[in-house]
């Protein structure tokens, strides 16, 4: 007697449909959570025509919100510890670049102290993130 247990052949092909459907859901995932990993401080900016900036790497992102309070990425920073920060933080860097994204709220002084204090710290490249005219 037979019992039929030879006339089993394993399967040898992958299944790749639990592996299509998990990679679906982690596309979608991604494509919600995306738009809202934004960073900096949510700071009303000025409009203009100007065109995008191309950088190599991801520049450090300063911003100065309508409260004339400076953040270094989401970190609050006083005005007077502001050019020794820089500093630290591009010590070891080659190509020494900050985007500012200030309020258009804010006063011009202000912002050109800001500016004044970046330049002091040694950075070469300086860029004004402004939202395009609609």
């Amino acid at each position: 007697m037979e019992t039929g247990y030879n006339n089993r052949k394993f399967m040898s092909e992958i299944n790749v449909t639990p592996f299509v459907d998990v990679m679906l859901v982690l596309l979608i995932i991604f494509m919600v959570t995306a738009p809202m990993m934004m960073q900096g401080v949510e700071v009303n900016l000025p409009q203009t025509t100007a065109r995008n900036i191309k950088s190599s790497e991801d520049p450090l992102i300063l911003s100065v919100n309508r409260n004339k309070e400076i953040f270094l990425e989401n970190r609050r920073l006083p005005m007077d510890a502001l050019e020794t920060k820089i500093k630290k933080i591009f010590e070891n860097r080659r190509d020494k670049e900050i985007l500012l994204k200030a309020d258009k709220d804010v006063p011009y002084g202000f912002v050109i102290k800001v500016i004044s204090k970046i330049k002091r710290a040694g950075i070469d490249k300086l860029g004004m993130i402004t939202e395009p005219l609609d």
